[in-house]
């Protein structure tokens, strides 16, 4: 291993090269100097030319930072990751199709990872059918010019099975909190840990660069040894930044790092609108020992109101990127209060095998089938991320969102909801654009889903999505059917929303998940509970 300054480190990225590049969404361990150094060497050299760009989940500040630092045209050939919305240059490019762009579940790549460093032929996997990452559909592409298949559809014993491929790795950037002289890496600092191992291990084994970003360098040996994440054996060249932020949002916070907890009252409560209304009406669904997962966006206000209630003590919520309990955090990635944290795979392993009992998610689009839509919409190319892996997995998924979008302003007096403005776009349409989450398929895995707004609640049935529940002072025809581009099945029982959603008080959630069945009890143990 070698000390080396950024720019002899991105010297060695060659023409059509592959970079892995690891890290997380708003800069969660993303090695973000070694980023910003090799855009500068384009901008200078104009080299190395049409590389690709692998990285499981999307990396930016949904602004300019992350991999937009490397969307100079002629750069970057292909981008193959989880979400793009993270860097709005490369949707720009996608969109404009001067880029092959290919979004593919956060899951399945982080995981291809762990089958590349064994030297398997790549991944298998049920995640993905009947989505648009189905090459019967799109194959994951997100541009005209992506022509490559990088997903095959097999059939093995009897089932239908997506083949991810693997991919040549040349040079793979990484970051850790300390490095010592013989390359030992760990990440003490870090909000999460990812794949950072087996992005190592893969590249290590097909003769690749191995790059290491970290905050500081430690004498030979003097690492505890269990707290290194990558061996120095895997380590080729390491990089100082002693300014690297623990996240883009923080430069660095302790409770992210898991140094320590804090009172739950430094949590501030949400203020009574839409997004407060949706998260509790969410929140009805859990049950004691229930072990969730929140996705972004409304989703993330879960964990705020179970805060508030005081009940986060009596379920287990996680985030794909490997923190279990505790509160995920709205700075998407990190969490509070976690009580362990794994690698990235191994948290998607128990996703994808239907560890999850409840999945809490958005939803862009909904359509009359209750196909989800989450990933291309109104011209904007977002991708997935861990969506496809949460949604296709857990026991029972509930999706949320506000009912139209643009503009909705609502108003609340004693349990009771008005509208103000409506939204100017329906969100609940014929046909979604694009096909992130398939009701039918849903339907035939008898899984449970619910479409949770701030007015409405439907579910999924053999109809399509039947309508079940509106908010107290909403008028049916008026308020929903009229901004909804089908018309739903509606449940002969149509009940209002709990009253509670629309007051500033609390819920006293507690009592509600003290009067239902605990989650997780073995059956020759369910007796003596």
């Amino acid at each position: 291993m070698r000390v080396v300054s950024f720019a002899e480190a991105v010297s060695y990225i060659k023409d059509y090269d592959t970079l892995l590049i690891g890290g997380s969404g708003g800069g969660h361990a993303v090695p973000e100097a070694l980023i910003v150094a090799l855009g500068e060497r384009y901008v200078h050299e104009n080299s190395p030319k049409n590389i690709t760009l692998l990285h499981p989940v999307g990396i930016g500040d949904n602004v300019s930072q992350g991999v937009g630092h490397l969307a100079h045209p002629g750069l970057v050939k292909r981008i193959v990751t989880g979400a793009l919305v993270n860097s709005p240059a490369f949707q720009k490019a996608a969109e404009a199709d001067t880029v092959e762009a290919y979004t593919l579940p956060q899951g399945a790549l982080c995981e291809l990872m762990r089958e590349m460093a064994a030297g398997r032929p790549g991944l298998l996997s049920h995640v993905g059918l009947h989505t648009f990452i189905d090459p019967r559909i799109d194959g994951g592409r997100q541009s005209k010019c992506a022509s490559e298949d990088l997903v095959e559809l097999v059939t093995l014993a009897g089932r239908e099975w997506l083949f991810y491929k693997p991919y040549p790795v040349d040079v793979c950037f990484l970051r850790g909190t300390t490095a010592d002289e013989d390359g030992n890496v760990t990440m003490e600092r870090e909000a999460v840990f990812t794949e950072m191992l087996s992005m190592a291990q893969a590249t290590h084994r097909q003769g690749g660069l191995v790059i290491v970003q970290v905050a500081r360098l430690a004498e030979r040996g003097s690492l505890p040894a269990k707290n290194v994440k990558i061996p120095g054996m895997l380590v080729d060249l390491v990089v100082i930044d002693p300014d690297q932020r623990q996240t883009y949002q923080m430069d660095y916070s302790p409770a992210y790092a898991g140094e320590l907890k804090i009172p739950l009252t430094q949590i501030p409560a949400m203020k009574l609108d839409p997004r407060k209304v949706i998260a509790r009406r969410a929140t009805l669904e859990l049950r004691p020992h229930a072990i969730c997962n929140l996705g972004s966006g409304v989703s993330t206000g879960i964990a705020t109101i179970a805060a508030e209630e005081g009940v986060l003590d009596q379920i287990v919520l996680t985030n794909e990127q490997g923190l279990i309990g505790g509160a995920p955090s709205d700075d998407a990635g990190a969490a509070i209060n976690y009580t362990s944290i794994v690698d990235q795979p191994y948290q998607f392993d128990f996703y994808d095998g239907g560890g999850l009992d409840l999945a809490f998610l958005s939803f862009a689009e909904v359509d009359r089938l209750g196909n989800v839509n989450v990933s291309r919409f109104n011209g904007r190319i977002i991708g997935v991320g861990g969506f496809i892996n949460i949604s296709q997995n857990a026991k029972k998924v509930i999706f949320s969102g506000t009912f139209t979008a643009g503009g909705l302003e609502i108003g609340y007096a004693g349990g009771v909801m008005t509208i103000r403005h409506e939204g100017k776009f329906n969100k609940f349409v014929t046909d979604v654009e694009q096909i992130s989450y398939s009701g039918p398929f849903a339907l035939e895995r008898g899984q449970e889903a619910l479409y949770v707004t701030e007015r409405a609640v439907f579910q999924i049935s053999d109809h399509g999505i039947e309508l079940i529940e509106i908010a107290p002072g909403i008028d049916l025809e008026r308020d929903v059917l009229a901004h909804m581009d089908f018309k739903p099945s509606i449940a002969p029982g149509l009940r209002k929303m709990d009253s509670r959603l629309f007051m500033e008080e609390k819920m006293n959630l507690g009592a509600d998940l003290q009067a239902k069945t605990p989650c997780n009890v073995p059956a020759r143990l369910r007796k003596e509970c």
